[in-house]
């Protein structure tokens, strides 16, 4: 094929392609914080476009055979760009002249906070580095080759400044692991080192025990950099685990992870067999920050062994196409895949897709052809049930619930009811709502089937609070103390046992007792005029309760 043939094709490609990895791009501050309809509503659009526009590139184009080739190329290349965006972006946040997406955070890129954000740059790193060892080693180079040699040096350059700002520990690993990985295959280190441990094998094991041991003094050092975050991640890991065992063919569902851990901790923590340690850094997390781990309590072990030889499979076939920047790539997202989150979010999924094909297409044109089917099919999937319009009313509605006009965001949940009832925070505000009207028994409802969506404590303290109001004192008890099990570090749910011990028609005064001093002694994550608020309270209930007792 020549040279302008090959620019032809990459043209008929390259605008799908961008437009449906710049998926990265999306920017939605018009939704509600960490909703990402905008994105699949963009893939939805770009997935059709890019399936329309690689068949025809693919019928033009019949007669050649490196279409598929281009297109992993321009695959490379769109997303080395947008690493470039990225990295730019971080910088003007790093230095004010733009504002993050985040209050708490400088650094966000078009992200929500820097965890993704750096996630993402690690992902693109071994695709600089590798067109940049590749370009570099050869002594004559065409305008293109000499300008994306230029590129990836200058976009490896912006990556390495901006990465550890991120503060992202998993970010860093992956980087470094691919990284290494693409400098293996392109200097052949495991041909090397075999030959050197048949000719120096004393030395090989010397550097091999250095090597391991520097690892674990690594290792020591980020997990302290930020020990409460590890150790959190450490007991969401062991909960996660605990709940796999209890399910491990079938697992629970789609979208059923955070009610299944949230049982399993209440669970776990019920037990009593916990440390202080456990108890201060637990939470009630959305994800499992171990993608491994979450298609596991999803899907079941069968199906997460299936991914992973799916994974294995395209990534043997991407070596052996000598795809070694895709594979880099993939490798970096399996490694930032063991401690976050990447594949909850569109632009990881979609990057994820096409790096995989990048790898399995090699130079099969039906390859390609399905693969543009398939991304054709979910874009229309998303197209017929992306809920984007719903999301934008919902802020919305959200407006009118923070400034308690509830009996206007009541007719307006009701109606966004059908479209958003899989979403674990709209079903709280529904149900919360519900309770501020003292409409008990509906709220419970609501906040019932939110309890399947969610870990959310406040959603068992609600339920506890309207069963209190209804008479149903057994009841509320009941989902207190459930709170009390799933974030024992939590103050409120036992200012709220308290209350409830001092209903005159469920007085309990040796637990009331209890539950105040609980109250009173334990140390809260963050002091607060809440906290101090309910202490003063439970104070005098106690004083109450002693009057009682003495007359």
């Amino acid at each position: 094929m020549t040279t302008m043939k090959s620019i032809a094709i990459s043209s008929g490609l390259l605008l799908p392609v961008a437009l449906l990895l710049g998926v990265v791009c999306v920017e939605s501050p018009e939704l509600p914080v960490g909703e990402t309809a905008a994105q699949w509503a963009w893939f939805a659009r770009t997935g059709v476009l890019f399936a329309v526009c690689t068949w025809i590139a693919l019928f033009v184009y019949r007669k050649e055979g490196n279409v598929s080739v281009v297109f992993c190329e321009v695959v490379v290349w769109v997303l080395i760009l947008l690493g470039a965006f990225e990295a730019v972006l971080g910088l003007r946040q790093l230095y004010g002249f733009t504002s993050s997406n985040h209050t708490l955070f400088a650094l966000t890129g078009s992200f929500f906070n820097p965890g993704p954000y750096s996630g993402y740059l690690a992902m693109i790193f071994p695709l600089c580095l590798n067109e940049w060892l590749r370009l570099r080693e050869k002594k004559e180079k065409t305008w293109l080759e000499t300008g994306g040699d230029y590129i990836s040096t200058g976009v490896l350059l912006l990556i390495c400044c901006v990465l550890p700002a991120g503060m992202s520990r998993s970010a860093w690993l992956a980087a470094a692991i691919s990284g290494l990985w693409v400098c293996g295959m392109h200097y052949c280190w495991g041909r090397k080192i075999k030959k050197a441990w048949r000719q120096h094998r004393k030395w090989v094991l010397s550097i091999t025990a250095a090597g391991f041991l520097c690892l674990l003094l690594g290792a020591a050092g980020l997990f302290h950099l930020k020990k409460d975050s590890a150790s959190g991640r450490l007991l969401m890991w062991k909960i996660s685990c605990l709940a796999i065992a209890e399910r491990p063919v079938m697992g629970y569902g789609h979208g059923n992870f955070a009610a299944a851990y949230g049982k399993a901790q209440e669970a776990y923590f019920a037990g009593g067999d916990y440390s202080e340690q456990e108890e201060l850094v637990a939470g009630s997390p959305e994800y499992a920050f171990n993608e491994y781990l979450q298609v596991a309590m999803e899907w079941g072990i069968l199906a997460l062994l299936s991914l992973l030889l799916l994974v294995g499979f395209c990534l043997w076939r991407g070596i052996t196409e000598g795809r070694i920047g895709a594979c880099g790539g993939i490798i970096s997202l399996l490694v930032f895949a063991f401690s976050s989150y990447p594949l909850q979010l569109p632009v990881f999924i979609v990057t994820f897709g096409f790096l995989l094909a990048a790898c399995v297409v090699g130079r099969s044109r039906i390859v390609l052809a399905v693969f543009a089917f398939v991304v054709g099919i979910a874009g229309v999937e998303q197209w017929r049930t992306n809920s984007y319009e719903a999301c934008r009313e919902w802020t919305v509605c959200k407006m009118s619930y923070q400034s308690g006009a509830y009996e206007v965001a009541k007719e307006e949940y009701t109606k966004l009811y059908p479209e958003l009832k899989n979403r674990g925070a709209f079903l709280f505000e529904y149900g919360h709502c519900l309770h501020k009207l003292k409409e008990y028994e509906a709220s419970n409802i609501i906040l019932k089937e939110a309890a399947t969506r969610s870990c959310d404590p406040m959603i068992r303290n609600v339920i506890g609070k309207n069963y209190q109001q209804q008479g149903a004192y057994d009841k509320a008890e009941e989902w207190l103390i459930r709170s009390t099990h799933l974030l024992p570090g939590r103050i409120y749910p036992y200012y709220l046992l308290a209350k409830l011990y001092a209903e005159p028609e469920f007085y309990h005064p040796e637990k009331m007792k209890q539950m105040a001093d609980i109250v009173l002694t334990k140390e809260p994550k963050v002091q607060s005029t809440a906290v101090r608020e309910m202490r003063e309270e439970v104070r005098q209930l106690k004083t109450d309760n002693l009057k009682h007792n003495i007359e």
